[in-house]
């Protein structure tokens, strides 16, 4: 779960340090290491932030690994993810120091990767390190003087308000890499936003409206971190003032986080349709998405029993788990909203059809066929296609084949239709 939040957040400081947390006691525990197999998928790709999750996968697993932490460190260098480069860092220069037999590779690397962030004292630091693993590298030496001239006349900018991004060589080409085709003037304008809410909200945090509009400015970032300083915001407010509509944002905002994990994952399994433990820990998130999804609207529809919306929502959740009588009355509940009946009676049908209730499925089907006066989109396919199903099942062959049939003419490639068409046609006998 880490790995993924850091899929879309990778520079996460916090996230990459709670991970390596978790992986310390699990090695303590006596955890064991990937397999061979497993380490040999995790091999360094073009992407370079894949690279750098993968390097991390493979620490998790050996904390202690060096070679993975500078595999992690260079790949975050080449994505431009810098505080992570930083945090890595540390971590290797102190495993480096505290082994047995300090290796010099390791502190050239560092002094490397920080020489070209800028981070001249840390350089400097690196090398020094070197040259004491060393001590006869005459070109080291050399080395040290210039990056420590470099060091002090670094300090002066650094001290006056800068930090080493805006002091990088090529500074055009290393903020576009930092923020990845962002709007820097909308970024700024969002940070502009929260100082002002947050000014306004500290100076009277009961008063709801403003709590309100610091959430918002918060959550207008799309930033996980931001989101979850609203989510503290929300629950706090909460547990003061038992609002259920403060718990029922927090779940919200939850949903949308995990929506944005689910769809890096997908975009991974597109990358990479071969790798089936992609594709397991897909659905793996993608069931705890949608448990998570119906307890959060569950809990919302007992607090509004008559809000159709929610009837419909939980009816989504329960029928995408496979709980189809559960999601059968939901669905009948929620036709009853003139906004929700077409989608509400195509969900009912398809939920009667799973159930076994075949003759049901086509009848509420024809019956929103009937009603719907649209030809070909969405919802048109949606309809026609499951209502063949439904005849496919009966069997009724020629009913079947006549919405597969329309079903193709509006979309070739819609779903099955063509396999199902040919497979029925074959099976007809001849006229």
């Amino acid at each position: 779960m880490y790995l993924q939040g850091l899929n879309i957040d990778p520079d996460c400081v916090e996230a990459h340090q709670a991970l390596r947390d978790i992986s310390l006691k699990r090695k303590a525990s006596g955890g064991k290491n990937l397999g061979m197999m497993e380490r040999m998928k995790l091999r360094n790709t073009k992407d370079d932030k894949q690279s750098m999750l993968n390097a991390e996968r493979l620490l998790a697993f050996d904390p202690g690994n060096k070679s993975n932490m500078l595999a992690l460190c260079e790949s975050a260098h080449k994505a431009g993810f810098y505080d992570t480069v930083l945090w890595i860092g540390d971590h290797l220069l102190k495993a480096n120091d505290d082994s047995k037999s300090p290796e010099k590779k390791y502190y050239m690397a560092l002094k490397d990767i920080y020489s070209d962030i800028k981070q001249w004292r840390l350089a400097v630091e690196a090398c020094q390190r070197a040259m004491r693993a060393d001590p006869q590298d005459m070109d080291l030496q050399s080395e040290l003087k210039n990056l420590s001239a470099s060091a002090t006349m670094f300090d002066s900018g650094y001290a006056a308000g800068g930090d080493f991004r805006t002091t990088m060589a090529n500074k055009e080409f290393q903020e576009n890499l930092l923020q990845q085709d962002r709007d820097v003037v909308s970024q700024d304008a969002l940070v502009r936003a929260i100082t002002e809410a947050e000014a306004e909200f500290k100076k009277d945090p009961n008063d709801l409206a403003r709590l309100s509009r610091l959430v918002e400015a918060l959550l207008r970032t799309e930033d996980m971190e931001q989101e979850n300083r609203a989510i503290e915001l929300l629950e706090a407010c909460y547990h003061k003032s038992n609002l259920f509509s403060h718990r029922q944002r927090v779940g919200r905002i939850k949903m949308k986080q995990m929506a944005r994990m689910e769809r890096s994952l997908r975009a991974e399994i597109e990358k990479n349709p071969k790798d089936e433990r992609l594709r397991r820990d897909w659905e793996q998130f993608r069931n705890e998405r949608l448990e998570f999804e119906l307890r959060e609207y569950t809990s919302a529809l007992e607090h509004y029993p008559t809000d159709l919306q929610l009837k419909y929502e939980v009816a989504e959740r329960l029928f995408a788990l496979g709980k189809f009588d559960e999601a059968i009355p939901l669905y009948q509940q929620a036709r009853a909203d003139p906004k929700l009946k077409i989608d509400g009676s195509i969900g009912l049908g398809r939920a009667f059809l799973e159930a076994g209730f075949v003759d049901e499925a086509a009848e509420t089907l024809q019956g929103v066929i009937d009603e719907y006066q649209l030809k070909g989109d969405d919802r048109a396919l949606l309809m026609y296609y499951w209502q063949g199903r439904a005849y496919e099942m009966k069997p009724n062959v020629e009913l079947a084949l006549k919405r597969y049939s329309q079903v193709a003419q509006w979309e070739f490639t819609y779903q099955d239709v063509q396999q199902r068409i040919k497979k029925l046609r074959s099976s007809a006998p001849p006229r």
